[in-house]
């Protein structure tokens, strides 16, 4: 798979996160992508988007490094003619161009679809914008956060709104882009014509509420921030402490799980109590379904409880940090042997400069 895209030629004009991630998706395949940096501002804004620790002389930072690896960069002022022409020439046998420009920039800098597409007629023309075509709003994962009800069902009554550690709209608008241009391509596969695909934030946003929108437009349940638990289902997102001190949760999604989670915690009789026998009622009981399973939970240790939760198919985790979760030797093993890249972090990213002449 790592060479599914060989013959792929990819242009992209985007910079921060959405859409350098679509266009890492099909580097990460083989396709050859040429990324278009503004030399006047130094290249894509997130290379100075660096922690206090980082290497303050290096030209990438660990956040551009998360998207852009294996690409060819190449540094250019898209107001320069000669080098407007270049990105042309570069367009003229491109499969696929990747931009995410603010309404009316893509006309100013001659990088519009209507203009490439005479270059090109077969052109795959991907756009993610922020809040619809016809705004000239300025977009930013928190904002949409914000005003997309993601921000607000994520907390809880004392915490307040937070917002998602990472730029989650950005990443969901970046698959469905990448979604669209391949189906664009098999399009093109039948027809031999290009084609434009168009993304937005908000519109992501709003279709990655999922049942959380259905609980609102069905049942008029308007979803209030509960921290990591669940709405519609319990034992789920709860907390609980092991022996150890170590904190795990539980996904129980049916009443059979449930059933069997009690046989292992040695509570047959809660999974008869009508209060906790169907899914239904422990929701409405969730709270007392906490203390008691706490008060089981916390007589093993997490390797012990884990394993027998496992070993009978319960969906079951520990909560753990990011550096636990690299420390993790099977993880490391498998990233390392799946891509085969020596290094892993910033080192990851092979951008190499590309000079045209």
């Amino acid at each position: 798979m790592k060479t599914f895209f060989k013959d792929l030629k990819v242009v992209e004009l985007a910079n921060v996160l959405a859409g350098p991630a679509v266009g890492m998706f099909f580097a990460e395949l083989g396709a050859d992508v040429i990324k278009i940096e503004n030399k006047l501002t130094g290249g894509d804004v997130t290379r100075s988007w660096k922690l206090p620790v980082e290497d303050k002389k290096s030209k990438t930072s660990a956040y551009f490094a998360s998207v852009n690896w294996n690409k060819k960069s190449l540094f250019l002022d898209l107001n320069n003619k000669k080098d407007k022409q270049k990105v042309y020439d570069l367009l003229k046998d491109a499969d696929v161009v990747i931009t995410n420009y603010k309404l009316g920039d893509d006309k100013k800098l001659g990088m519009d679809y209507k203009t490439l597409k005479k270059i090109n007629p077969k052109i795959i023309y991907g756009h993610i914008n922020g809040f619809g075509e016809n705004s000239k709003r300025t977009a930013y994962d928190l904002v949409l956060q914000a005003e997309t009800g993601f921000m607000y069902m994520n907390g809880t009554p004392t915490s307040g709104p937070i917002k998602m550690p990472v730029a989650i709209i950005d990443l969901m608008a970046a698959h469905q882009l990448k979604e669209g241009i391949l189906l664009a391509l098999i399009n093109k596969m039948k027809t031999g014509k290009g084609s434009k695909v168009t993304v937005s934030l908000f519109d992501s946003a709003i279709a990655s509420l999922a049942n959380q929108a259905s609980n609102y437009l069905t049942a008029n349940f308007n979803p209030q921030p509960i921290g990591s638990l669940h709405p519609n289902i319990a034992p789920y997102g709860e907390i609980f402490t092991t022996k150890d001190k170590k904190q795990v949760v539980l996904a129980i999604g049916s009443d059979k799980q449930f059933q069997t989670f009690c046989e292992i915690l040695n509570i047959k009789k809660i999974a008869l109590n009508n209060k906790f026998s169907r899914n239904s009622e422990r929701v409405k009981n969730r709270l007392e379904l906490f203390e008691i399973i706490q008060s089981r939970i916390i007589n093993f240790n997490s390797k012990k409880i884990l394993s027998d939760l496992k070993t009978k198919d319960i969906p079951v985790g520990i909560i753990k940090s990011v550096k636990e979760v690299f420390q993790n030797s099977d993880l490391s093993t498998q990233i390392i042997s799946n891509n085969k890249r020596e290094e892993i972090g910033i080192k990851r990213v092979k951008s190499v400069v590309f000079k045209l002449s």
